[in-house]
């Protein structure tokens, strides 16, 4: 594990690429509708009910992470928010994403997320935001 002198955040690679500048949570927040905050605020309860998590926003996106990041929150509408998962594979037999897209140069496919309704995150979103919370163990 590796802490940034300047910013203190630990890392499990010496020297990661970061942003000390990141954002306070409230800037990232701002201006969004109560309906955007109130989903975001029900995603990061539902995966508090899965381990102890870290919120990191930076300039373009709010990163969840433990050791490494495993989802981020890619977009906040005005009445949805974008969740990106990024897994080695492709998981393509499911009802929840509406986007799975390789990252060029990678072995990485973001498989995106799109949050209206608290309600949405049901078993099978759980299923898979487990799956990306357990490869930052």
């Amino acid at each position: 594990m590796w802490n940034c002198p300047l910013c203190e955040r630990e890392f499990t690679a010496t020297n990661q690429v970061h942003s000390c500048c990141d954002r306070e949570l409230s800037e990232a927040l701002s201006g969004k509708t109560a309906h955007t905050i109130a989903l975001f605020d029900h995603l990061v309860d539902e995966y508090l009910q899965i381990a102890e998590i870290k919120v990191y926003p930076t300039k373009s996106m709010i990163a969840l992470g433990a050791r490494i990041n495993f989802a981020y929150v890619a977009q906040l509408g005005k009445n949805f928010i974008d969740v990106v998962f990024p897994f080695k594979q492709v998981y393509d037999d499911n009802l929840c994403f509406s986007k799975i897209k390789q990252v060029p140069g990678t072995d990485q496919y973001n498989h995106y997320f799109r949050m209206y309704f608290k309600e949405d995150i049901n078993d099978e979103v759980r299923k898979y935001m487990r799956m990306a919370w357990e490869k930052s163990k």
